[in-house]
């Protein structure tokens, strides 16, 4: 079935009355998108090459290792293309499409998703798509691409979840996914691949221009084995809204780790193919009562941000929950929700899978770590690039970056590349609450992994927090802190020599700020172009891709059944005469530790897993902690507060 030739709405989405259907059936087919695409003036593309050179020259902080690794030079190809626009006029300059494309080439050319020039209006908050989704998987025969979703309402002969494609407009699928994959930006083979993939059927226009191809013929293999083509027509139409508030404090903008591509995506995903979604977010947003979640799942009140429920494998019931993303500004309510979810999770082991996870608020990815580990959480420590702009910055925006300024100011002197090492996160807010789930956890990764689920990913490894399972030979990469042109320009507006211009038209662009250092036996080691590797490869499997990831979870839970739980509880604290008295429970515990307001106070053995322990001299404690010990390690940590 392929989309009308004249750029009206098909009836996979004009046939029915829900939001999401009505939305998509505003959708234009990508030719009469087109036609009134391209409004710049030769003076705005000059202005938008100069602001672009200017960001890459002085705030780009990962220029030379980009430069080393994939010997690009980009502030000299902005330098040519500025010297070509000076030489044109508004009659000879070239169609507006072909400055976007260089501009992108420029930026995509350091492999790095966080370093991004944005396309102006009408191409900003677009998305292009077709009405399905391709994904991949590997068996004894090697790798099989399959489509996985269909939008609701779509139809062709034989075309539903589990067809696989062979050929994409004539090409192989696999040499055409490897085509695609050398267009974007990922940071290693992996990523660059994963994105090939996704974008066969779904290209944010913020970040890519639109298709060169009005439709693509896909040619594929249904059930019974019958080879069929389908001829289908990209569609054009408004992306989903982000699903945070639109306004945020200068700390969580400043503190922003996200891969744009990716959060815009797994919008459009949401919006084609998990429409109850945007009506739960809705329903909450109203104060209404949320639409029932589906069998199985626990009801949130972030259902863009996590997923909750248990698994059965042949290991036994794990808890599971899915983190979509970390852009969240209420950063206490999503710890908050997040420490909820995980009461709910049962304690013989938890699946905590953020797999397609573009990131988002680093707070967010490290305040989370905390609650899953007795040991003390280091954030990840992070550097500018030395130039004069960076420090003009920071020492205007003394309160928020004063802790890199010493260091900057020292490199005119010793001529260092890279400020000091200082994390985004506070450390003390980082161990504020302390951990919240006492069973064996394994984190689930792939490709997509990105920017602040990079930094979650290296610290739940740093932290021997648990095993890290990957599809992907890798995460993605993203190893940085990143700032938005509109952030650059409010940071110095009240200067009257401010460098920085607001761009024409919408156009946008963001840039890696700060590189994140690795802590732990990997200390000092940089996450950009390097990533997380597992410590468990696994490979997708048809039945995950068709079976909501069956034998995934398999492998979860033969993972999950070799680590033990050490669950520790408070069930009593009183006061009594002066006297702390805590009744502790535990298990696979054999020593606990015990620390009053900070200072230790007791330590004795278990033989039976609890214990009656009296601290004298405690009238005016605040807070008591209990450390659990097996085999002289420690396991466990819970601290009940108290008064």
């Amino acid at each position: 079935m392929a989309h009308p030739a004249d750029g009206s709405a098909p009836d996979f989405v004009s046939q029915a009355a829900d939001p999401v259907r009505e939305h998509l059936a505003t959708s234009t087919g990508l030719a009469d998108f087109l036609a009134g695409a391209g409004t710049l003036t030769l003076d705005e593309r000059r202005l938008i090459a100069d602001q672009a050179k200017l960001m890459l020259d002085q705030n780009y902080v990962h220029l030379p290792l980009k430069t080393a690794m994939h010997a690009v030079n980009p502030v000299q190809r902005l330098r040519v293309l500025r010297g070509r626009l000076e030489r044109q006029t508004e009659t000879t300059k070239p169609p507006e499409w072909m400055f976007h494309a260089e501009m992108s080439e420029i930026f995509h050319s350091v492999r790095d998703l966080h370093t991004n020039y944005l396309l102006p209006d009408p191409y900003a908050r677009k998305v292009a798509f077709l009405p399905f989704l391709v994904e991949r998987y590997e068996d004894d025969q090697g790798e099989h691409f399959m489509v996985t979703h269909v939008a609701q309402g779509f139809s062709a002969p034989g075309f539903e979840p589990g067809v696989e494609i062979t050929h994409w407009s004539g090409i192989p699928i696999a040499k055409a996914v490897d085509l695609n994959a050398a267009r974007f930006a990922g940071s290693n083979t992996a990523a660059r691949r994963s994105r090939g993939t996704q974008s066969l059927t779904v290209r944010p226009l913020v970040m890519h221009l639109p298709p060169f191809e009005e439709w693509v013929t896909v040619s594929y293999t249904d059930d019974s084995g019958t080879k069929r083509e389908l001829r289908e027509t990209w569609r054009i139409v408004e992306n989903l809204p982000p699903f945070v508030k639109e306004q945020a404090p200068m700390g969580t903008t400043l503190a922003e780790g996200l891969d744009l591509d990716m959060d815009e995506a797994n919008r459009a995903k949401v919006m084609l193919f998990a429409p109850q979604v945007v009506a739960q977010k809705k329903a909450l947003e109203a104060g209404e009562a949320a639409p029932e979640v589906r069998a199985g799942e626990m009801a949130t009140s972030m259902p863009g941000v996590f997923r909750a429920q248990e698994v059965r494998t042949s290991s036994g019931t794990f808890g599971y929950i899915r983190i979509f993303t970390f852009l969240e500004r209420d950063v206490e309510g999503f710890v908050s929700e997040f420490v909820r979810l995980l009461g709910l999770m049962p304690d013989r082991g938890l699946i905590l899978d953020v797999r397609d996870n573009g990131g988002g608020i680093i707070f967010n990815a490290e305040f989370a770590l905390q609650t899953l580990t007795p040991r003390p959480i280091t954030p990840e420590p992070t550097q500018f690039i030395n130039s004069p702009l960076n420090l003009r910055i920071c020492r205007k925006h003394q309160d928020e970056l004063g802790a890199w300024v010493p260091s900057m100011e020292q490199a005119v002197e010793i001529g260092s590349t890279f400020s000091s090492a200082v994390p985004i996160t506070p450390e003390t807010r980082a161990n504020a609450i302390g951990q919240q789930y006492f069973g064996p956890v394994v984190l689930i990764t792939n490709a997509r992994c990105y920017s602040a689920t990079d930094i979650f990913a290296a610290g739940f490894q740093d932290h021997r927090i648990g095993p890290v399972l990957g599809t992907d030979e890798n995460t993605g990469a993203g190893g940085a802190n990143v700032w938005d042109h509109e952030h650059l320009v409010a940071l110095l507006e009240d200067e009257p020599d401010t460098p920085y211009v607001p761009l024409p038209k919408g156009a946008g662009m963001r840039v890696a700020i700060r590189r994140t250092l690795r802590v732990g036996a990997n200390s000092g080691t940089p996450v950009e172009d390097l990533g997380i590797t597992p410590d468990v490869p696994y490979q997708m499997t048809r039945r995950d891709l068709l079976e909501g990831n069956a034998d995934l979870f398999e492998r979860a839970g033969q993972v999950l059944k070799g680590l033990t739980p050490h669950p520790v509880a408070i069930t009593e604290a009183t006061m009594t005469d002066g006297a702390l008295r805590l009744k502790v429970k535990a298990t696979n515990i054999d020593r606990l530790d015990v620390y009053v307001d900070q200072r230790p106070r007791n330590s004795v053995d278990l033989t039976d897993g609890q214990a009656d322990i009296t601290i004298p001299d405690a009238s005016t404690a605040q807070s008591a902690r209990v450390e659990g010990f097996a085999d002289s390690r420690l396991v466990a940590s819970r601290t009940a507060r108290l008064g």
